[in-house]
């Protein structure tokens, strides 16, 4: 069994440079910043952690490396705690902690920290120069792939989801997320980032919600792929959306929707979760917050990219003989408007149960600490609304998904 003692994360803060209150601080120090909060929160011995666990996506410049053991070396960690990174896209912040459970689940690690760090200011995405295939012509032969945003509006058109419908499932999240913010949701797991070098406060509260969104403002934005959809890229000068349409023709076209409005946020931010084992937890007198049930990854076909959500869940809820309607609360990333909207139609989801306190078009994807943070949502949540179970997935480029299945202890 793996136990959920803690889990925190900074703020969200905006990620154009010189537009966001994190900007000027370093994803190092983001990360040793959450992984002290969280120490001291849980009252443990650093020294009783195995490893730690962090997923990064942009792994270039300042997040190259090792980021897990350069940031638990920033937060004076003691010397034997070790660190390692990883990349699964999107999902990464997630399958850290999966990583991490499955060490303590195996029996040869009793206590492990997961989480995820990204600085989309300091390091924008694209900047390991990989795109979307590492730039590799023979795998192109065999599975050209499109931008995501390309994929998000090919499922839209795909599945007759109006632009309307699209912003009005964006609108709900800023609604959710500007009253979670009020009534104060978000306060267990949050903590203040301080300026490492004067010790000031940088940011204390998501900062990229727009609570004064409306329905028209989201109509008069202009949809953001549709010039990369028309750019010739294929070996006979075909366009991205025509390369999408070779292999669904059945769409005819592609209807441009999504817009910054309905899509994630570019932000920085970090997340710490530590997980434990049964009898680490006994012998310490630790009190979990939740367990992991369940862990789950799937793939997808790769033009379209953004459809395993579906999957996943379900291949988790079969390990525990659950269906759709058993979880009380789900976290569906917001990557796109259409991956939760796609989702929830698949499996019958009660929209009501889904992102109850918004999501990533409100606050923001930091794209390697995302699951981690949402994970740290949910439990918060089911604790505030005496529930039991949640189900937290992320789509995943490549064509991925994750996910994971917790319930409240």
């Amino acid at each position: 069994m793996a136990y959920i003692i803690d889990a925190i994360r900074t703020p969200r803060g905006r990620g154009r440079m010189g537009k966001g209150a994190l900007n000027n601080i370093h994803p190092h120090e983001l990360l040793a910043q959450s992984l002290n909060h969280l120490a001291e929160r849980a009252g443990i011995n650093k020294s009783d952690v195995d490893d730690v666990v962090i997923g990064c996506v942009s792994q270039a410049g300042e997040q190259g490396g090792d980021i897990a053991r350069m940031a638990v070396l920033a937060a004076d960690w003691p010397l034997e705690v070790t660190g390692v990174s990883l990349n699964r896209y999107c999902g990464s912040g997630l399958q850290a902690v999966n990583f991490a459970a499955m060490g303590v689940m195996s029996g040869m690690q009793r206590l492990v920290v997961g989480g995820g760090v990204e600085s989309m200011s300091r390091v924008p995405m694209g900047a390991d120069g990989a795109g979307l295939d590492g730039n590799n012509p023979h795998l192109r032969k065999k599975h050209f792939q499109v931008p995501q945003g390309i994929s998000a509006d090919l499922i839209a058109t795909l599945e007759n989801f109006s632009r309307e419908e699209i912003d009005q499932f964006a609108l709900r999240s800023q609604q959710r997320a500007a009253q979670a913010q009020r009534e104060g949701y978000f306060k267990r797991s949050l903590f203040a980032v301080r300026d490492p070098e004067t010790g000031a406060v940088a940011l204390e509260v998501d900062e990229f919600p727009r609570p004064d969104t409306t329905l028209e403002g989201l109509a008069a934005l202009e949809p953001s792929f549709v010039a990369w959809g028309s750019k010739a890229v294929g070996p006979n000068g075909e366009t991205l959306d025509q390369m999408a349409l070779k292999k669904y023709p059945q769409a005819g076209e592609i209807r441009h929707v999504h817009t910054a409005g309905n899509s994630s946020g570019i932000v920085d931010g970090a997340a710490a979760v530590l997980v434990a084992s049964e009898d680490y937890v006994k012998a310490h007198g630790l009190k979990p917050r939740a367990r992991i049930r369940a862990m789950a990854t799937a793939g997808a076909e790769p033009v379209i990219m953004l459809t395993a959500p579906t999957p996943a869940s379900k291949k988790a809820l079969a390990q525990l003989r659950m269906t759709p309607k058993d979880i009380d609360l789900w976290e569906i990333n917001e990557a796109f408007a259409v991956v939760p909207m796609q989702t929830m139609r698949n499996l019958g989801v009660d929209p009501e149960r889904v992102n109850v306190n918004g999501g990533a078009i409100a606050l923001g994807h930091p794209l390697g600490a995302t699951g981690a943070m949402i994970l740290g949502t949910a439990i918060d949540e089911l604790e505030r609304r005496g529930l039991s179970t949640a189900l937290i997935t992320l789509c995943i480029g490549g064509g991925q998904a994750v996910a994971t299945i917790i319930e409240r202890v």
